[in-house]
């Protein structure tokens, strides 16, 4: 990614084989991810399409980017690795893995005896759920919120234009957007 526009990536989809199709998100246009991808010798085939700010990039590669090595270990380890796995233009790479306490901890020795690794936090396992459960309504006013600049920073749109979009009083948007908010934050930042 250096000398490119590219600043980010995020491993969506993979699996620690020597022949994969891929699937990752970046941070640029299509032109900047071609460029990026252009200098992968591995890949042999992608298909670019732009979305959620970026570029998902579906790629099939004859070997994956990871030394064998490193390959064995992943694939020997007995953890799951979850999705995404980021890696950034300063070359961080940030993952979440999960597993028993003794596979972890082998794990990260033995990957910290061949890379500089941090672990910034353990918690138990918990099964995701399906996201925030909002109504439609709620749903409704978050993009309306959204479409007037109530988000924006600095913010552009107020709790009166949400309002307006939604065609109620000031106070059901504000009420509307304040739960639709506590349902994200509790979805977001409950233990896993």
């Amino acid at each position: 990614m250096a000398g490119t526009a590219i600043e980010e990536f995020a491993l969506l989809m993979w699996g620690p084989r020597s022949t994969i199709t891929t699937l990752s998100w970046y941070d640029g246009d299509p032109v900047a991810v071609r460029e990026v991808l252009g200098a992968v010798e591995s890949a042999t085939t992608s298909e670019l399409v732009a979305g959620d700010g970026g570029t998902y990039a579906f790629v099939r590669q004859k070997r994956y980017g990871f030394d064998d090595d490193l390959l064995e270990l992943v694939t020997d380890a007995g953890v799951v690795f979850l999705p995404p796995i980021t890696f950034r233009e300063s070359g961080e790479v940030t993952f979440e893995a999960v597993g028993t306490t003794p596979l972890l901890s082998a794990f990260h020795e033995t990957l910290r005896q061949r890379l500089e690794t941090r672990i910034d936090r353990v918690t138990d396992f918990h099964r995701h759920g399906t996201g925030a459960a909002l109504t439609e309504r709620q749903r409704s006013a978050l993009q309306a919120a959204r479409a007037v600049g109530y988000y924006e920073v600095p913010r552009t749109g107020s709790v009166a234009d949400v309002a307006e979009s939604l065609d109620c009083s000031s106070s059901t948007a504000g009420e509307l957007l304040r739960k639709a908010e506590a349902a994200l934050v509790e979805a977001h930042t409950s233990n896993r």
